[in-house]
């Protein structure tokens, strides 16, 4: 049993320095530790021998055993460690970085902006109650103002939000001047999905009521806002206008970002690019939400986001916000 002994460890030593890969130190592995293997073969031939061979030899064989075992497991962590090695001629490989999506880097201008200058984010359910999307905001059933909106109905009573105004009402139903909000999120209309309409869409509106607020206050933080998203030599333009929830109403215009105010096809040559609408809460809006007009007084103001986002980047189509098509991403 010695010899035979004696003669497995010579034969692991000769076989132990021939390895120089993962598979020569398995075949290793499964011949001589495996359940087959030579050294499981010895301990089966222990049962010839009396109780004190069996004693002397059965400790060899499986410090033998160990032994090996430990030699396999520092061999393994070298051939590892090798394989593992930074070969630095090689060129490396780039991994793909994402990018933010249009969408989203002008949310956050829009958003940061606006918390400068003091104004809280609110949101809002995008399920709304008629009473909250036109009828608080001075919009009764009646009104030929609704359709401008293309209303997504759901029950009579019940729609997907048109614009992001509701949130106004609610917050005006729970809190008391001073109210200062931004109020960011998605908006549906019934629209065809063309290169300047989607049926789904993002608006942010900022709103303000508290004593003595005036339009000039409105005029003052529109100029700095188009001011910080277009640059300092962007020009606006204030326009009268109409909606049922501002009074007096107006459109904010910009100089034209591609022609610079000299006129293209892309401002219809008029150098001008209609941006969002604003104005002064209508003392009706106030009265809905027990709110005294003669006290307050209030502007608000909103745009679409992808509006922002189409003129800023210069893009011509609303569709391509949509599409995921990776050229379009990886410029942002």
């Amino acid at each position: 049993m010695r010899e035979q002994i004696e003669k497995l460890k010579i034969e692991i030593d000769e076989s132990l320095s021939k390895i120089v890969d993962r598979n020569g130190l398995e075949a290793i592995r499964i011949k001589y530790l495996g359940r087959k293997g030579e050294i499981n073969n010895l301990l089966k031939e222990l049962t010839n021998l009396s109780i004190e061979e069996r004693r002397v030899f059965g400790n060899e064989i499986n410090r033998l055993k160990h032994e090996l075992t430990e030699r396999l497991n520092a061999y393994l962590a070298t051939l590892t460690t090798e394989s593992s090695k930074i070969e630095m001629l090689l060129p490396g490989k780039m991994g793909y970085i994402g990018h933010h999506h249009p969408l989203s880097k002008i949310f956050d201008e829009i958003i940061n902006f606006f918390e400068t200058y003091g104004f809280a984010v609110a949101t809002g359910p995008e399920i709304e109650f008629d009473w909250y999307n036109f009828e608080a905001l001075n919009i009764p059933k009646d009104h030929p103002a609704r359709d401008m909106f293309s209303s997504l109905y759901i029950t009579d009573e019940l729609l997907l939000r048109s614009h992001t105004s509701p949130i106004q009402i609610r917050v005006m139903e729970k809190r008391k001047p001073p109210i200062k909000i931004i109020c960011p999120g998605r908006c549906y209309r019934f629209d065809a999905f063309d290169a300047s309409h989607s049926p789904v869409f993002h608006q942010v509106e900022a709103f303000c009521v508290d004593e003595g607020v005036s339009f000039g206050e409105l005029k003052w933080l529109l100029a700095e806002f188009i001011s910080a998203i277009f640059g300092p030599k962007v020009k606006f333009d204030f326009r009268p206008s109409y909606f049922p929830f501002t009074e007096p109403s107006a459109e904010l215009a910009i100089s034209c970002t591609v022609c610079g105010g000299e006129g293209c096809p892309v401002c219809g040559n008029s150098g001008w690019l209609e941006m969002l609408g604003c104005g002064m809460v209508h003392p009706q809006v106030l009265k809905n939400v027990k709110i005294s007009p003669k006290k307050y007084s209030g502007y608000a103001l909103g745009m679409g986001v992808e509006r922002v986002a189409m003129i800023k980047y210069m893009i011509d189509d609303i569709r391509v916000f949509y599409n995921n098509d990776i050229r379009f991403l990886e410029q942002f």
